[in-house]
């Protein structure tokens, strides 16, 4: 295993433990405030995309710069990053809203709690090979993608659990879909870490992955929302990613 492997495991864990605490969420009898989430939501869009455009792609560069071809490897890695994540959301489940838990009409037949889980795996194991690729470029890198998975774990547990229980699953199962996302957070974590000679490729892949969260999943469920209190909250997300970067650089990392 590279330096750095347990911290980063640590923060797989911890992203996953946010997917399980947000199954839960959905299953309590007092809920969840549903403005709470949004804003949630609204502030990991923001802070997602600059770590995307500021860090992960830059970086993304640097390490593949020794390499022929570099620049054109890079970019179809991240393109093929974001086709896939489409692909898991969209194709293999056939229609998927981040968020959807609040149109339960949608979800009536068991078959598409299924589906919508498998593709929400395909996504999560690629949020875990996004904070393990950061940790092995440097550990201020991986600290920063891990806030910006931990950002919206709790509504995508959320979102799944609510999924679940619309399909006609029991609370039991709902709680358990959480909690497989959490598991393939981790996995992706600790299989990025045992192929660490993969990261050249592995980093602009889920640079590609977390740019499709933020940008087609996360900012099109901000825009829903009328009024610019959500566009701050993805201006506050955006600050809070810059005073993380700066944090990070007089700490030493």
């Amino acid at each position: 295993m590279p330096d750095g492997w347990i911290l980063a495991a640590a923060c797989g864990l911890i992203a996953g433990l946010a997917n399980v605490a947000g199954g839960l969420l959905a299953l309590s009898k007092r809920g969840w405030d549903r403005v709470r989430q949004s804003h949630l939501v609204a502030a990991g869009a923001g802070f997602m995309l600059a770590a995307v455009i500021l860090r992960m792609t830059p970086e993304s560069y640097r390490i593949a710069a020794a390499h022929p071809g570099a620049g054109i490897k890079v970019a179809t890695l991240v393109l093929l990053g974001y086709l896939f994540v489409h692909a898991a959301e969209h194709v293999l489940v056939g229609h998927f809203h981040f968020g959807e838990e609040t149109h339960h009409e949608h979800w009536v037949e068991p078959v598409v709690g299924t589906t919508v889980l498998f593709g929400l795996l395909l996504h999560t194991f690629f949020d875990g090979v996004s904070i393990g690729s950061g940790f092995l470029v440097k550990p201020s890198l991986g600290i920063l993608v891990a806030i910006a998975v931990f950002l919206h774990k709790v509504p995508e547990g959320f979102t799944v659990a609510s999924i679940m229980t619309a399909a006609g699953r029991s609370p039991r199962a709902a709680a358990l879909s959480a909690t497989w996302l959490g598991l393939a957070t981790l996995a992706g974590v600790l299989t990025i870490s045992l192929w660490s000679g993969l990261v050249r490729y592995a980093l602009p892949f889920s640079t590609g992955a977390a740019l499709y969260v933020a940008a087609s999943d996360l900012i099109p469920v901000v825009n829903e929302t009328k009024g610019i209190k959500m566009a701050i909250w993805v201006f506050g997300g955006v600050l809070f990613f810059y005073a993380s970067d700066a944090l990070l650089a007089w700490l030493g990392f």
